[in-house]
């Protein structure tokens, strides 16, 4: 952790801390000020606790204690702390989350990068601000919230994040949102093309049009309405084009431009791209439509006219990878977590949590890039939980570790 910490440092995250946040708790009297408050819990996410009072156990570790400043602050005062965030707080977080998500897309620049944006839930047990009953898949009306994620598919970072009630589903209120992430991502490669990529929710007109104004590509799985699958019925067999086949030349993959606009597309001018995947060995859930066969179908929608069927469906296929990263936010991060019934707090808590996800990724690019594909719980075992010796000399503080062979070049 020690290592980690002074990355962190020279990073300059501490005086970015102390410069956006020290308003929330400043005065002579302040003995943990807002910025250290917020490196605590920084240091408490990075080694595996997901909640507040887990700082109490990380109190018996020396190292710890010593890294926040030589007492660790009770728990209600963290909780107050966290209570303190106000719109502005919360939105300069948001930034500097997104700003060390960017950090590795502008250091390596890319001819094309993908934003992925997915939405996730999570279960509130308890009483809590803005907890309300929505779509949940496991726990039918339980209070939950529903925050929404945007991930760069070539860097695995979080460059957006916001926490919103459970009772919000994406559609046309979230276009705004979306244009903010497309505006940073082109800052921080300005020749580098954008690819959204969203799952059936993204099939909103008013999003579409946000992502197409902004001069960036969509790539969505469209709803399958009624008319759109009568339109893929009725596509001839002469225009499906062989992608793959067998051992035996019999196809199993074919795609088809469908001949189909929604009338909002047109009402607002919007030129949509319909194209249609059906398969013999694709797994998951999928859109029966020939008695006669049994090929399975999908249906993309995207502002590209010039690529190829084909491998437009495929690169939408790398929005999967959006999956497993919500699964290590909730599993090795604890985002489903709520820490109070005060929904800043709790959105507070969020972005820390994602702006140590963003830079413990950076700490690996930096440091290990050989396991810049490991997931967050075996990073920690590899880098920063551990074994050593936390002691002191007439010299001041010293700290012994294990060899750790990973960080040798």
């Amino acid at each position: 952790m020690a290592g980690f910490g002074s990355f962190v440092r020279d990073l300059g995250v501490d005086q970015d801390l102390h410069r956006e946040f020290w308003r929330l708790k400043s005065g002579a009297m302040v003995v943990y000020p807002m910025e250290t408050q917020m490196r605590l819990l920084i240091d408490a996410a990075a080694v595996g606790e997901h909640r507040v009072f887990g700082v109490e156990a990380l109190s018996a570790d020396p190292l710890f204690v010593h890294m926040a400043g030589g007492v660790v602050p009770s728990l209600d005062t963290i909780y107050r702390d966290l209570r303190r965030f106000d719109e502005p707080a919360i939105a300069a977080l948001e930034e500097m989350m997104a700003a060390h998500g960017l950090a590795p897309v502008r250091a390596r620049r890319r001819p094309v990068v993908h934003l992925d944006v997915d939405t996730t839930v999570e279960p509130v047990f308890g009483e809590a601000e803005g907890a309300l009953p929505g779509p949940n898949p496991r726990y039918h009306g339980r209070p939950s919230y529903h925050p929404i994620l945007a991930r760069v598919a070539e860097t695995d970072t979080v460059v957006g994040g916001k926490l919103r009630p459970g009772d919000t589903s994406f559609g046309e209120a979230d276009a705004p949102t979306v244009a903010t992430w497309i505006d940073r991502l082109r800052a921080a490669g300005p020749r580098t093309a954008i690819r959204v990529r969203i799952d059936a929710a993204g099939d909103c007109t008013a999003v579409m049009r946000t992502i197409d104004e902004k001069m960036a590509h969509f790539l969505i799985k469209a709803k399958t309405t009624a008319d759109l699958c009568t339109a893929i019925y009725r596509v001839p067999r002469g225009c499906w084009r062989t992608v793959d086949v067998d051992a035996d030349g019999r196809p199993t993959r074919q795609v088809a431009e469908v001949d189909f606009a929604r009338g909002e597309w047109k009402a607002r001018g919007l030129e949509v791209r319909v194209i249609a995947a059906r398969s013999l060995d694709r797994q998951g859930k999928q859109l029966y439509l020939w008695d006669e066969a049994e090929w399975t179908v999908q249906a993309f929608l995207t502002n590209d006219t010039h690529g190829d069927a084909d491998e437009l469906a495929r690169e939408y296929d790398g929005r999967a990878g959006v999956e497993p990263l919500i699964g290590e936010l909730k599993g090795a991060w604890g985002i489903g977590k709520v820490p109070s019934a005060d929904f800043a707090a709790n959105h507070a808590a969020l972005l820390l949590k994602l702006l140590t996800h963003n830079l413990l990724r950076r700490y690996v690019l930096a440091t290990a890039p050989a396991l810049a594909l490991w997931r967050a719980p075996w990073i920690r075992r590899a880098l920063l939980v551990v074994p050593g010796r936390f002691g002191r000399h007439a010299r001041g503080p010293f700290l012994r570790l294990a060899p750790r062979p990973h960080l040798l070049n």
